[in-house]
């Protein structure tokens, strides 16, 4: 019976990601064409009058999309009608396209050479103007046919043309995958879980009488269910709980009706010993809840929520459970969205736990328990291969009991067998049907997804496995990519952002670094849900990812139509035949973008730009140009020819000039130069008028001390009217560059560098102008030069910086500019040569948002004190080079929630800071090349116990850790307290 039942699941299931994936990206082509519709005024006759026909037609089949996921019929015609509806989109977008190259008039000048090459131009596209003209009838033809064949699937299958409502929500997932997980209970109880199953009993029996929640938080596959079983189940919960009651939200179709219902149920077999009676059918939800209210009062109850998907859950529910009562009822929440684990909290008392991968102790633990049954021991020849194999599951318990169970299948004496799993991996998540159990507890989480997160979701397999990825790299390529729709109030790029929150809060991406106020910097996936997004980004031609290093390359079908290429990795040996077979075939033809990653040698870079971008018109229609880290010296003459190109980024290359034919690239929105060599740019970088982020910063004469150098930016540069992002540009002597910033209202992102004292004044007036400034960043032209900028009422700026939350200032102030205490947003403040005599602390202490203060030499005085009531949310400290400085104190109830305190090249200081106990958050502290006593005084001992007096004041702190130099080589002897 079970067998039955899994096979109809898994049917529902293929059939559902297909229509999905065809959902996603037919949903993105009408935001496309919304897009050109509204802003483009170009689409002129019968052939703009074609182009909303299409779209009307399509609107109608993602109506039909969303019904049809709700049969069960695994039907290949149907799977080839999704494919027909997915290429009749992309190749609907090419035909825009190349619409927009030919006939984009305003790219004409004027006067007689302007009418003379309008004339000529209008004679030269007549044969185009007439082609495109034919494809777009193509193109209706196509979709009229996929039509006709909608309305005999609707015949067949029963579908009506009513769009299945909340379809973004959890709501008609009921049909999904029946929760498995409980099934490893046997499996994966041994191991890894006696420890968190201790603490969440404790909590659930610890001494608060009001009503608790605990949520437990994780992605799918982290064994959440099989934990709660596991605590559900024990003697001593049993013993203390009067009533129990077990309820897997996703299985109850996320209906509080239902789910009360299974509630009252429970709880009736434990009182009444029966279960309920036949009215309570025919209860809505307000007498169910009074109901179960009644059926609660006065006792003590457990009940657990599992795979919730919605806060409405919680929010429904809590108003069936008795107001006050002392019997410590406790409700136990499994979620894998942060939002939906913290909702409980905030109006309960409550307690969080997050679900943490097994160490790769436990998780080869299990995986030779489950693997190798007989005697639980991996023979030696074996050993490295299941290694790398389990390096895969990353701790995931779900998917090492799943693939040890493949593995019991493998003769144990044949490596190549193993070594064939390690390597194929990925094709048997795929679609064999073998690892099935672990896609479809990954994919679960995808499918939830409103079409326009699935398709950023997607977009993150252009990584290669365990890249870290920078956030702000992959939001702007959301925007470049289109990916990101419009909000009202809301610029894409906070739009973007917003995405990347949800996807997070989704327990789909895991952070991996974050600024001290909770703002991800990189993240990363998970390499098994990596391997998914991989085959669903093939399957819907999203991507093509071509890994050129070794015997793993892969080059693209002559006739296949790649979208967006992604190379990951690029060698000399046994390239040239790849080289020569990209360039032979007429795959490139519908290229949006091309993306590189890891080092690439500059002749095969030329080369290779050169045969994707050289052959056939249609090639210029690319989008996106990512060549970071590849060793570039000049940009390729063919990518001027990109008038579509949005985004281009040569970020870490040995670019040194920027050519003036920058300026043919009208609809740049993105110019990533950082870190290059680049130290001027061209006028013609003003006819960018589009270009939304400038990043351009050289490491000329850069030392870990001091601010990265700027480059000179032309003359005008505040025309460019639509940046949000300047990073980072030169005063010049003149103080035009300073002035023409004020013209850029719209920034958000701002360093300049080169800063003298006279222009101090200049840039307080332009900064009053900016309005929307989230960053900035100010340096003097060398140490000693003070920056003024007190030299505007403080009232004026403070209020027209409201919204600035980091400031880094790097040169001398004589004295703190009065208008910076009253920047009540500010995050995050680093003030570097700053030498200044007052106390700076003062000035800090009262900012309410303030989590990271870094003062490097900021500071001539003997001493600092961290006066009681100050810093409540700073987070993170570092105090460096301060050459007066002998002693730090820290009051009780000052900084109470510091966690990193890092003290740096302070040689007078032979104490640790007075008052360090007071931190009971801190978790580092990081000493470097500071006074040889001090760090006597740590490492001996000399107490009755054997540790210092020095060593008992962070006893508290988990990591102490400490770095001195050597010798005169600068090399660095680093210890671990």
């Amino acid at each position: 019976m079970y067998a039955k039942i899994t096979q109809k699941t898994e049917k529902k299931t293929k059939r559902n990601l297909i229509t999905e994936m065809a959902e996603t990206v037919v949903s993105f082509l009408l935001s496309q064409l919304s897009t050109l519709l509204l802003d483009e005024g170009r689409l002129s006759g019968r052939l703009g009058k074609d182009i909303q026909e299409i779209k009307a037609e399509l609107g109608y089949m993602i109506a039909f999309l969303r019904v049809a996921e709700t049969k069960q019929e695994d039907d290949p015609r149907l799977q080839e009608w999704i494919r027909q509806v997915r290429e009749a989109a992309y190749d609907t977008e090419d035909v825009l396209d190349e619409f927009m190259l030919r006939f984009d008039c305003n790219r004409r000048p004027d006067g007689y050479i302007g009418a003379f090459r309008r004339i000529f131009a209008s004679m030269k596209n007549l044969r185009a103007r007439h082609r495109i003209a034919s494809e777009v009838q193509q193109i209706k033809k196509r979709t009229a046919a996929i039509f006709e064949r909608q309305q005999r699937y609707k015949f067949e299958y029963g579908i009506t043309d009513q769009t299945s409502e909340g379809h973004d929500a959890p709501n008609n997932i009921s049909w999904r995958i029946n929760r498995d997980e409980a099934l490893l209970v046997e499996e994966a109880k041994l191991v890894g879980i006696d420890g968190p199953k201790r603490l969440l009993i404790s909590q659930l029996l610890d001494s608060r009488s009001q009503l608790k929640v605990v949520s437990v938080l994780g992605m799918g596959g982290l064994g959440k269910t099989t934990l709660i079983r596991r605590v559900y189940e024990d003697t001593e919960i049993i013993r203390e709980f009067e009533l129990r009651a077990w309820v897997t939200v996703s299985q109850t179709l996320c209906q509080v009706e239902e789910l009360i219902k299974d509630l009252i149920e429970q709880f009736c077999r434990e009182i009444f010993k029966k279960s309920t009676r036949p009215e309570i059918s025919y209860m809505k939800s307000y007498g169910l809840k009074i109901y179960l209210k009644e059926l609660l009062q006065d006792k003590r109850y457990l009940i657990v929520l599992d795979d919730v998907w919605d806060t409405d859950i919680w929010n429904n529910i809590k108003f069936a459970l008795p107001e006050g009562g002392d019997y410590g009822n406790r409700v136990v929440l499994t979620t894998r969205k942060n939002n939906v684990a913290s909702a409980p909290h905030f109006d309960s008392h409550g307690y969080l736990h997050k679900m943490e991968p097994l160490s790769f102790e436990e998780s080869w633990t299990l995986f030779c328990k489950r693997t190798f049954a007989e005697d639980q021991c991996c023979p030696a020849h074996l050993k490295n291969v299941c290694e790398s194999i389990l390096g895969k599951c990353e701790g995931l318990p779900l998917a090492i009991v799943v693939i040890s169970g493949f593995l019991t299948l493998k003769d144990k004496k044949n490596l190549n067998e193993w070594e064939m799993v390690r390597r194929g991996l990925g094709a048997e998540l795929e679609g064999s049907g073998k690892l099935d159990r672990i896609k479809n507890i990954l994919s679960l989480s995808y499918n939830e997804l409103p079409y326009y997160l699935r398709t950023c979701l997607l977009y993150l397999s252009i990584f290669p496995e365990d890249y870290p990825i920078p956030c702000s790299s992959l939001t702007s390529l959301w925007v470049a990519e289109r990916f990101v729709q419009s909000k009202g109030g809301m610029i894409l790029e906070e739009v973007a952002q917003e995405y990347l929150r949800e996807l997070i809060n989704r327990s789909l991406i895991q952070v991996t670094d974050e600024c001290e106020d909770g703002l991800p910097l990189k993240c990363r996936i998970h390499d098994l849900l990596r391997e998914i997004l991989v085959s669903k980004s093939r399957e819907l031609n999203i991507m093509t990812i071509s890994n050129t290093a070794g015997n793993s390359s892969r080059c693209p079908e002559s006739d296949e139509k790649v979208r967006r290429l992604v190379i990951h990795s690029f060698v000399a040996d046994g390239n040239s035949s790849l080289l020569q077979l990209h360039g032979e075939c007429n795959c490139f033809k519908h290229l949006r973008s091309l993306i590189t990653f890891g080092s690439i040698q500059s002749s095969l870079s030329k080369s290779y730009i050169n045969k994707i971008l050289c052959r056939g018109g249609s090639r210029r229609l690319l989008k996106i140009l990512d060549l970071r880290n590849s060793q570039l010296d000049e940009i390729p003459v063919e990518v001027f020819n990109l008038i579509h190109l949005r985004c281009l980024c040569l970020r870490s290359t040995r670019l040194e000039v920027v050519p003036k034919a920058i300026g043919k690239l009208e609809n740049l929105e993105i110019l990533d130069l950082a870190e290059t060599r680049v130290s001027e740019l061209p006028k013609d970088i003003l006819k960018l008028q589009k270009l939304r982020q400038l990043l351009a910063f050289n490491r000329a004469g850069y030392t870990k001390d001091y601010m990265v150098g700027g480059i000179k930016a032309p003359y005008r540069i505040g025309g460019l009217q639509s940046l949000l992002c300047l990073y980072i540009i030169d005063a010049d002597s003149d103080n035009t560059e300073v002035r023409e910033i004020g013209k850029l209202t719209k920034l958000r992102m701002l360093g300049i560098t080169n800063l003298r004292r006279e222009d101090g004044r200049e840039l307080c007036s332009s900064l009053e102008k900016l309005k929307s400034l989230i960053g900035l960043e100010v340096s003097s032209i060398h140490r000693d030069e003070v920056i003024d900028l007190d030299q505007c009422a403080s009232s004026s700026l403070s209020s027209s910086l409201r919204f600035l939350r980091r400031l880094f200032l790097w040169g001398r102030l004589e004295k703190l500019p009065q208008w910076i205490p009253s920047l009540r947003g500010l995050t995050r403040v680093k003030l570097c040569w700053s030498e200044m005599e007052d106390d700076p602390l003062e000035s800090f202490e009262h900012l309410p948002n303030l989590s990271g203060l870094y003062l490097t030499q900021a500071y001539r005085g003997e001493g600092l004190r961290f006066r009681a009531g100050g810093f409540l949310k700073l987070k993170r400290l570092s105090l460096r080079k301060s050459r007066g400085m002998k002693w730090v104190r820290v009051e009780e109830g000052a900084m109470p929630n510091l966690q990193a305190l890092r003290l740096t090249d302070l040689k007078l200081m032979e104490e640790l800071p007075g008052g360090i106990q007071h931190l009971t958050k801190l978790r580092l502290v990081s000493l470097n090349n500071m006074s040889g006593n001090l760090i006597e005084k740590l490492v001996r001992g000399d107490g009755d116990e054997g540790i210092s007096q020095e060593r008992r004041k962070i006893a508290h702190v988990p990591q102490v850790k400490i770095a001195n130099y050597i010798n005169t080589d600068n090399k660095w002897q680093v210890c671990y307290l």
